[in-house]
């Protein structure tokens, strides 16, 4: 087998983060472990798509999601995708392969009064970690940055005088994101609070906690919770939601899609396009007050 190969491939060629490189170790892994004790096959680079589907059968039959099962043969694919690519395979077993069908998720976002209510008629306590947290909210909401990015975010990265500010997103692929007048004032004030700590151990990152290390992600995740269920009744309140929040407020006010793409740091345009249905209010409003039967 190539499974090193593969691995550090996925590390060294294609920027996968680590968490990413061992999602695929431990997806392939699991093939492997099913084919010693199934088929007793130690080798899975020869393997029938017989075999692969009585794998995907047997994760089903385990009542694994159907989205786990995709992402666990989605890695089994490219792992047979790369032996091709260097020549120790002919044809893959998965090219033929359908994916389960998995159901669609609506990701509902917060309206614009939620947003207003939450960044200006909540009061913050005017400490460091009121303005913190004040602006993690206005800043994931006002770029539509990942929640990994905003923790990643070093203070290298931040420039008030141009107003934007660098991301390091998935596969470690960098983009500037602009940042509003409001936020850099935030920028600035909780720059003033940061100074002012006893001692900061994880000098270089933007966001610390008072004790001066770095953020961690339940943390970003149950603040948001916690500030965001003071005005909403909405069932999912998460930092991934403010993402969604971000991008269907922009196409709401007419943002171009290719615009959106970039300023979320999507790969291609199908990746934002999930978005769009959540603005099909506003579309149906354009439509009916532009189109001349709209009125009729």
């Amino acid at each position: 087998m190539h499974l090193e190969s593969f691995l550090s491939y996925l590390s060294l060629e294609k920027n996968y983060s680590t968490h990413t490189v061992n999602a695929y170790a431990k997806d392939l892994e699991s093939f492997i472990h099913f084919c010693v004790d199934q088929h007793e096959i130690n080798d899975i680079d020869s393997v029938s798509y017989s075999i692969i589907r009585s794998w995907v059968v047997h994760l089903v039959d385990c009542d694994i999601a159907n989205k786990s099962v995709n992402r666990k043969v989605a890695s089994l694919k490219a792992y047979y995708k790369f032996l091709q690519s260097i020549g120790r395979l002919e044809v893959n077993p998965l090219a033929k392969h359908r994916a389960l069908k998995t159901a669609k998720k609506v990701q509902v976002p917060f309206s614009e009064v939620e947003m207003d209510s939450v960044l200006v008629q909540i009061e913050y306590p005017d400490t460091f970690e009121g303005v913190r947290d004040q602006l993690i909210i206005d800043l994931l909401y006002t770029t539509g940055i990942r929640r990994a990015e905003l923790i990643g975010l070093k203070l290298t990265d931040i420039d008030l005088t141009g107003s934007t500010m660098k991301v390091l997103g998935k596969r470690n692929k960098e983009r500037i994101a602009p940042l509003l007048n409001g936020t850099c004032r935030l920028v600035s004030s909780y720059l003033g609070y940061r100074n002012g700590l006893d001692e900061i151990k994880d000098s270089e990152y933007l966001f610390l906690l008072k004790s001066g290390y770095k953020l961690y992600e339940t943390l970003v995740y149950r603040l948001i919770n916690n500030y965001l269920s003071k005005v909403s009744l909405k069932v999912k309140k998460s930092p991934h939601i403010l993402r969604h929040t971000f991008a269907t407020h922009l196409l709401n006010k007419g943002a171009d899609l290719n615009s959106v793409k970039e300023l979320l740091g999507h790969s291609s345009l199908a990746s934002t396009q999930v978005y769009t249905h959540n603005s099909i209010t506003e579309l149906k409003k354009v439509h009916a007050n532009a189109h001349p039967r709209g009125k009729k």
